[in-house]
């Protein structure tokens, strides 16, 4: 229990040795975990240099051809050592008289190793340590103060995100856990320093702010609400254990002011450190149906389809781009197929045709992913443009007793957002959905005949 408390705290005290050796000690045991995983689940050795690697992109690039749900739970499995790191921090360079705001840097690439070693370095201050103190919470001027913590998280939160999206145009970690996290802090510290607030109503308050930073999204047009709805589930975590942490920082190391005035000037201008991503690694789709016609009847309808129906799953209704037909033009490899989204075509020449049993292609051109929900008429998102980005396809016929036929589709993709687990949930339920669509349209109209 004295280690757990030690470890997950805000109030324990942290010096340089102890911060060190915790610090060195749980990154050889998630390293040793991560990497013995990655070896019985994909068969490939991760290597130290992949591991510690500062950019986020490059990490997950080392694990191409993992399954999703590996993602999913290493991210899951990465989040304790996250709070961890970031709350050790903040003790730590309290302990040495230094800004507990130096904390957020843990989320900067590069910079955040390069903290870790200052840290390790730089002895315990002589002056005597306020982390212990508490004060008396007052209720007076609750309303004042819980308006200037809005102002101030969107202060931060705002122009990380203008300029990540319009001038850096990337979509990376910092951008969707720095940017959520530092809002949460900056809001709860804000709120917090005069009068303590107790954390329910802290919570409160820091989730207006996000609600607030998701409007103005809105407003500027950046992105659409169902990209903001997708968001919002990872960017609330976050956002709340930067409130735990601002409040922890409020009540026990109040720094001056302008400490958290010199992280809304810095903030910004890190969104520009991770902007070179690491290659994107591919990611796989497959679906089945069983098809109640022989094989030459579901080839036919393979190849080229007629018109679907309109949908009916609220997914495509609100906005998400869905195919409509397809049709062909030339035969064997070398023809290019042309798949009719609700966006816009995707042209896909034919790379394998193997008759009444494959068909293969390669996707050069396809059409945004969505169409955004916005008040305004056009919003061009800047996700809509690469980030998200159909490479590969197959169709395999498996003939089956009975005159019936196994009909598998593949899809390939990649996926330039991060953190990659997160919204690689969405991508792989959506072409999941585009799958099934497909699957039983060439179904029906396959066992009609």
């Amino acid at each position: 229990m004295a280690l757990l408390r030690f470890w997950f705290s805000l109030t324990e005290r942290v010096d340089r040795r102890r911060y060190f050796i915790h610090g060195a000690a749980l990154m050889a045991l998630k390293y040793a975990v991560d990497a013995v995983v990655v070896r019985l689940v994909v068969g490939t050795w991760w290597s130290p240099l992949d591991y510690v690697s500062p950019v986020w992109s490059q990490r997950q690039a080392a694990l191409a051809g993992s399954p999703t749900w590996l993602m999913g739970v290493m991210a899951l499995w990465t989040l304790p050592f996250l709070w961890i790191g970031v709350s050790m921090t903040l003790r730590r360079a309290v302990d040495a008289g230094l800004s507990g705001w130096l904390c957020l840097l843990f989320f900067v690439p590069y910079l955040n190793y390069l903290l870790m070693l200052v840290l390790s370095l730089v002895p315990t201050t002589h002056r005597t340590p306020v982390w212990s103190l508490e004060r008396e919470a007052a209720s007076d001027a609750k309303l004042r103060e819980a308006l200037l913590a809005l102002a101030a998280g969107l202060a931060v939160s705002v122009p990380t995100v203008l300029i990540s999206v319009l001038v850096v145009r990337s979509y990376s970690t910092p951008l969707f856990l720095g940017t959520p996290f530092s809002l949460g802090a900056i809001g709860a510290y804000v709120l917090n320093r005069a009068h303590p607030r107790s954390l329910g109503y802290t919570f409160e308050v820091v989730f207006a702010g996000l609600v607030l930073l998701a409007g103005t999204v809105l407003l500027f047009a950046l992105e659409g609400a169902l990209c903001a709805l997708m968001a919002l589930p990872l960017a609330g975590v976050v956002a709340l254990l930067g409130a735990i942490l601002g409040r922890a920082l409020a009540l026990h190391a109040p720094d001056a002011p302008t400490h958290a005035a010199l992280v809304v000037v810095a903030l910004p201008a890190l969104a520009v450190v991770d902007a070179r991503s690491g290659p994107a690694p591919p990611h796989e789709v497959v679906t089945s149906v069983v098809v109640d016609a022989p094989r030459d009847v579901v080839w036919h309808n393979v190849v080229t389809f007629a018109e679907l129906e309109e949908p009916r799953e609220w997914l495509f209704r609100l906005g998400v781009a869905y195919p409509r037909r397809a049709r062909i033009e030339g035969s064997g490899v070398g023809a290019v197929r042309y798949c009719e989204f609700s966006t816009g075509d995707f042209v896909e020449p034919i790379t394998e045709w193997e008759a009444l049993r494959r068909l293969a292609f390669d996707i050069t051109r396809q059409a945004a992913p969505m169409r955004e929900l916005s008040p305004y008429r056009r919003v061009r998102a800047t996700h809509l443009d690469g980030y998200f980005r159909a490479t590969w396809g197959r169709f395999d016929l498996h003939e089956l007793p009975g005159g019936r036929t196994l009909l598998v589709g593949t899809t390939r993709y990649e996926v330039r957002m991060y953190p990659q687990a997160y919204w690689a949930l969405f991508a792989d339920a959506i072409v999941e959905r585009i799958h099934r669509r497909v699957l039983r349209h060439i179904e029906r109209q396959a066992e009609r005949r």
